[in-house]
């Protein structure tokens, strides 16, 4: 009977360690509902762009990982900046991932969607500036989520 107890314990103490694991992973994930954003927002970057005499931008699937991978970090680090917790920095991490030649970046965080979150960098001088540069072709959009019901989102641009 005592062995019986035991490996009930035993079974029952790892199948906690195992969820609690699991439950460590669930609130931020770097893949999922913020992969393929890029698709999606095509059409609405095509619009503002044009309507500010600027040729549409292509989805880039390089620059949609870069921004999947900084809107990972910043969900689960907390903090929205261009710097990772490693030191890296925007150009580093373009270097890293092999993006070369006129690059920029837009992050933002908040409970919003797409349209929104364009909608915020299109009324920021800065951010605009980015999205209507007419040197830019190509963009990579992503968000991760925190857990909390903010999206951490980051927009990778390159010529």
């Amino acid at each position: 009977m005592q062995f019986s107890i035991g490996k009930t314990c035993c079974f029952a103490a790892t199948a906690a360690l195992l969820f609690a694991l699991t439950a460590c992973g669930t609130a931020v994930h770097e893949v999922g509902p913020g992969a393929g954003v890029s698709a999606s927002a095509a059409a609405a970057i095509a619009q503002l762009r044009t309507e500010n005499g600027v040729s549409p931008l292509k989805t880039d699937g390089a620059l949609e990982q870069a921004a999947l991978q900084q809107a990972g970090y910043m969900a689960r680090s907390g903090e929205m900046e261009h710097t990772t917790g490693f030191g890296r920095d925007f150009v580093s991490r373009m270097k890293k991932d092999n993006i070369h030649g006129l690059r920029a970046e837009n992050i933002a965080y908040g409970a919003f969607d797409t349209s929104k979150v364009l909608d915020v960098w299109m009324h920021s001088p800065p951010h605009r500036k980015n999205m209507l540069d007419q040197r830019i072709r190509r963009f990579g959009l992503a968000y991760v989520s925190d857990g909390n019901g903010r999206r951490y989102w980051a927009m990778v641009m390159a010529d």
